[in-house]
């Protein structure tokens, strides 16, 4: 397991909670896993899919997801391949092809496919190896993402009762945990629940005043740097785009009005880092496995809490410090409102309506951002300053209103608490309106009180009595204010209160640290961002998917300048290394020569376990290999006999030819063609097999090369 983890997928150590979820899973057993975005959840299903034989079906909502998924699990060495509406008809072929010779390791699906009876029947003819459910929290009606084509999952364990199934999900609260373990019908699951807590990500709310000016102003804090904005509606959506675009900022929109064609093309932009802003609706969603997201900004209040830290969840997935800043205007809470009053269903406005209340007390209530988030999930934060949100930094001030307070919830009191914020608000700002007359508010002794400052002085006390539970909001539609005990004892004089007053702030947010990340070298990192920028155009993925950010961060501070140091580096793996290894150690190298008095760190060795000699005779694989090539099978037919993809038999067969055992690489491929091939690598000056197969314009495949290049290594050795 450590072994696939290092050869694989370049990582020393698991993250937490990967691998009891991994042991489970290769023990066939069920799991659900609540992990929040960026927590590693794909390695969870994509480790035991190398692992285990046969083919692990992966089932995911978002197909714009899917081809990043795939990429990613391909440039790690892994045969991979999803089955979508985006693709031809050759296409399709091609992937149920691979299907049926048993080729593949990870197949990506939509629910609505695994719906389809035909295609139900061709599973049930394949060797599966695990389904894995990916954004689980869609099967239940109490999330904030419910989907009716995730109801088709109810019989997965019925109808592959010896297959195991995960289920993952990054917004699951304890009750819909239970609706899904129930709706999905897991038996007996191993079940986790990793903290929601994550430390890279800033929090801060600000209020709404010029929205557009305000995140000019972030923007030019953070330049160059790709990031998220969240929209309500598509014409906000557009309206913001256009006036980014004015500004010179490099923008583009995404939502479910624009073509699928445009949508894929400006998310694969974004990805490409050919885009630096992606504008998106909040009701689409984005499905982006980008990970060097730098920032997402909410311009809308959020519907629900879900959802919100779901977004959020898409900056920092790299690990390193990312800003999440939510811009807050009481006039968003109508328009949610009004979408929420469409909703036929009672008890579904009833849920929809609470979750929207949370979301309005999460922007406004004078208490740790992170806190509040833990604690909306069933997670307890015990500490007293989480040193990175706005609250916790001083970002804000906290000015006493114990006496503005008690001016406001005398006018509720005074007038029996049947009335609602702005009529409340003209009593106490001593408006002379006609309804006032009518009811004689005007004679009642807190008429007036307030009236030497503003309304929107007042609305934010009333916004802070809310958010601290001093006061209440009762009734549908249109909601009065009421006293909490809270209040009673705030009215009665028995306690004070502080409110933040947002409005005046001008310092900047502080910066912020998270334990493990440590000074790199910038110039640097900005010469590999350059080089994996050009080798993503040649490769065709996004730039992050060849190296994250912060494993370029690990290079610019450790200067691996050889094959064996780079290694070493968190996220590159044996493919990778060979793919791209060359060329980073090549500018790492001139970079030092041009730079002769860098300190290069002492890197501290990583232990990893052993396996017991036990463990090892049951991972007898490649001497299981071994055998079959003696009894003159070709790589396709031992593959199909062992049930693995022939990409992991050609890995077996290059391991057994560097060993000088006796394989007959004739019989594997034709000596004319490896002649051919051996040329090439004379030719080209590398020992990398990326440059042979494109410079074959696809005649030699990768496993072809790698075996050819095994077959010289051994010859050179002699």
């Amino acid at each position: 397991m450590y072994d696939t983890l290092k050869k694989v997928f370049g990582f020393q150590s698991f993250r937490p909670n990967q691998e009891a979820i991994i042991k489970n899973i290769l023990e066939k057993k069920d799991v659900f896993a609540v992990m929040p975005t960026g927590g590693g959840k794909s390695l969870c299903y994509q480790l035991p899919a190398r692992m285990m034989k046969g083919t692990t079906v992966v089932i995911s909502p978002l197909i714009s997801l899917m081809k990043d998924q795939v990429d990613a699990a391909i440039e790690n060495g892994m045969s991979a391949a999803f089955l979508n509406s985006s693709l031809s008809t050759q296409e399709m072929s091609a992937v149920f092809k691979q299907l049926k010779e048993n080729d593949l390791e990870l197949l990506y699906i939509a629910p609505e496919r695994f719906a389809m009876p035909s295609f139900l029947e061709t599973l049930k003819s394949l060797p599966i190896s695990l389904f894995a459910i990916d954004e689980a929290h869609c099967v239940s009606e109490w999330g904030h993402d419910f989907r009716p084509d995730y109801l088709s999952l109810s019989n997965l364990t019925q109808t592959f009762p010896h297959i195991p199934v995960s289920a993952f999900t990054a917004t699951a609260t304890p009750k819909v945990q239970k609706d899904i373990i129930s709706k999905i019908r897991l038996r007996s699951p191993h079940i986790i629940r990793a903290s929601f807590n994550r430390q890279n990500l800033f929090y801060q709310v600000k209020s709404k005043i010029g929205l557009e000016s305000q995140i000019m102003e972030f923007l030019k804090e953070h330049a160059d740097e790709p990031g998220i904005i969240y929209r309500t509606t598509r014409d906000s959506v557009f309206r913001l785009t256009e006036f980014l675009v004015d500004q010179g900022i490099s923008a583009l929109p995404y939502h479910a009005g624009l073509s699928p064609e445009e949508r894929n093309r400006n998310q694969e932009a974004f990805s490409r880092d050919r885009a630096t802003i992606i504008v998106a609706t909040i009701a689409f969603g984005m499905g982006i496995d980008k990970s060097n997201v730098r920032f997402v900004i909410h311009a809308d209040l959020p519907k629900n809490i879900e959802g919100y830290y779901q977004e959020t969840g898409r900056a920092g997935r790299d690990g390193e410090t990312a800003n999440c800043l939510l811009f807050f205007g009481r006039q968003d809470i109508p328009k949610i409102r009004y979408f929420i009053d469409q909703i036929p269903n009672e008890n579904e406005r009833s849920i929809s309506m609470d979750k929207l209340n949370k979301s309005v007390k999460y922007a406004s209530h004078n208490v740790c951002r992170r806190r509040q988030l833990l604690e909306y999930f069933g997670e307890n934060y015990a500490e007293e300053n989480c040193g990175a949100c706005d609250i916790c930094m001083g970002n804000v001030e906290k000015v006493d209103i114990t006496i503005d307070a008690q001016i406001v919830m005398s006018a509720i009191s005074r007038t029996g608490q049947y009335f609602g914020t702005k009529h409340i608000i003209d009593i106490v700002a001593g408006a002379d309106t006609k309804r006032i007359r009518e009811l004689q508010h005007n004679e009642i002794k807190t008429y007036g009180a307030g009236k030497h400052k503003e309304k929107k002085h007042w609305q934010f006390i009333v916004d802070e009595l809310l958010a601290q539970e001093a006061i209440a909001q009762d009734g549908g539609q249109y909601p009065v204010l009421v006293l909490t005990k809270k209040g009673t004892d705030i009215l009665l004089g028995r306690e004070g209160i502080e409110g933040l007053k947002r409005e005046e702030i001008k310092k900047k947010p502080k910066a912020f640290k998270v334990s493990g990340f440590e000074p790199y070298d910038e110039p640097l990192f900005d010469k590999l961002r350059v080089l994996r920028k050009r080798l993503a155009e040649e490769h065709k993925v996004p730039p992050y998917i060849i190296f994250s950010d912060m494993t370029l961060h690990e290079m610019c501070i450790y200067y691996p300048s050889t094959l064996e140091d780079m290694i070493t580096i968190s996220g590159v793996g044996d493919t990778k290394l060979e793919r791209y290894g060359t060329d980073f150690t090549k500018e790492i190298k001139a970079h030092l020569d041009v730079n002769p008095d860098i300190s290069i760190p002492e890197r501290k060795p990583v232990a990893i376990p052993v396996s017991t000699p036990q463990q090892k005779a049951k991972g007898g694989t490649i001497e299981k290999t071994y055998d079959l090539s003696k009894e003159g099978l070709s790589i396709k037919e031992i593959a199909k006999a062992r049930n693995l993809a022939t990409s992991t038999i050609t890995g077996h067969l290059e391991s057994l030819i560097k060993d000088g055992r006796d394989i007959a690489i004739d019989r594997l491929i034709d000596p004319a063609k490896r002649n051919t091939i051996e040329e090439m690598f004379v030719a080209l000056k590398t020992w990398n097999t990326g440059p042979i197969v494109e410079h074959s314009k696809g005649t030699v495949n990768y496993d072809e090369a790698k075996l050819v290049r095994a077959w010289i290594y051994v010859q050179q050795k002699v």
